[in-house]
């Protein structure tokens, strides 16, 4: 827990495990994909207990509301007492929908795509 009342965005990003490293919220705060009020933050803005965090992540707009404060990186079990999930289920459905879509069958025992192939498979995603 924090001594004071604040705690930097990117850092709390981190700390809660929506992003992997600080360095990559700090990139998502630069580039507009953390919001507040709907408003883009600086990864330097301070968060306070109550407030309402909107991340864009890939296509999908995921939404957090801050429970408490805390310095360290704790584990996923941990999370849930810091952060709570306001994400709606469309956005959640989204995110089912692409694990079943973006998925590229190749037969076993065919090796590794050549660089045509790729580019076909890379291109059929998009």
């Amino acid at each position: 827990m924090t001594h004071d009342n604040s705690l930097r965005i990117d850092k709390f990003l981190w700390a809660v495990r929506i992003y992997k490293t600080r360095s990559l919220a700090t990139e998502a705060c630069n580039g507009n994909k953390v919001k507040i009020g709907g408003k883009s933050v600086k990864p330097s803005r301070n968060i306070k207990v109550g407030e309402v965090i909107t991340v864009t992540q890939r296509y999908i707009t995921r939404t957090y509301k801050v429970l408490a404060l805390l310095e360290k990186r704790v584990s996923a079990k941990v999370v849930t007492q810091f952060i709570e999930d306001l994400t709606r289920q469309e956005e959640i459905d989204k995110l089912k929908m692409e694990r079943f879509t973006s998925y590229i069958q190749r037969y076993k025992g065919t090796g590794r795509p050549t660089k045509k192939e790729r580019r076909l498979m890379e291109k059929f995603k998009i």
